[in-house]
């Protein structure tokens, strides 16, 4: 098995908790950059007391399987963990930078039990009353955003291999709604469906 190297810590984790918090959940999206289907947001509340898995990364930086297998145990040892998704429709209403922060807002929210600190990968959320820090490439040095990046990457990638059974044209499955040339060429062939972001350039 081959996994692949990180700078992944619990440092951030660590100091919150110095300042006497207790539930620190990481919060990362997926999917922003997508020409179809739902931008997905994951919040995760580690287990701070148990071993981080093994090859635990940013999700771009971690091979299909290898993120198959960390999600399962990230499920199984965190305190909790919650997805929130926006669909392509009120991305196109709302924007896709605040439909990312509404999907976190979903996450933290479903969360049980639930956060005291956030720690954000990249974006600020000050519709939030939660103390928060919003580290710049967070997902590749904090556990918590890392772990957050893993969850909601493997529940899009299998939302968008269920899509690709209703709309096999356009072979969300292996590119998972992202601007390929093979996507490209299937939209200018068959047009756009129901779960394109119309809004997107090179959509319509």
């Amino acid at each position: 098995m081959r996994i692949e190297k990180s700078n992944i810590g619990l440092d951030f984790e660590r100091q919150a908790t110095a300042e006497g918090f207790r539930y620190i959940a990481g919060v990362d999206e997926v999917g922003r950059g997508c020409l179809a289907g739902a931008v997905v947001a994951a919040a995760v509340i580690l287990d701070l007391s148990k071993p981080l898995p093994e090859g635990l990364n940013d999700s771009k930086k971690v091979s299909a399987k290898n993120r198959e297998r960390i999600a399962e145990e990230i499920k199984k040892n965190a305190l909790a963990y919650s997805i929130g998704q926006i669909e392509a429709e009120e991305i196109d209403r709302i924007n896709i930078l605040q439909a990312t922060k509404k999907a976190m807002r979903l996450a933290i929210e479903n969360l049980n039990p639930k956060p005291d600190f956030l720690l954000i990968d990249a974006v600020q959320l000050k519709e939030l009353s939660l103390p928060q820090k919003a580290i710049i490439k967070g997902d590749t040095i904090s556990a918590s955003i890392a772990a957050a990046s893993i969850i909601a990457k493997t529940f899009r990638d299998r939302l968008m291999q269920e899509i690709d059974k209703i709309y096999p044209a356009y072979g969300f499955a292996k590119h998972v709604g992202y601007g390929t040339k093979a996507h490209f060429e299937a939209l200018r062939k068959y047009g756009a469906c129901a779960i394109h972001r119309k809004s997107f350039r090179g959509v319509l």
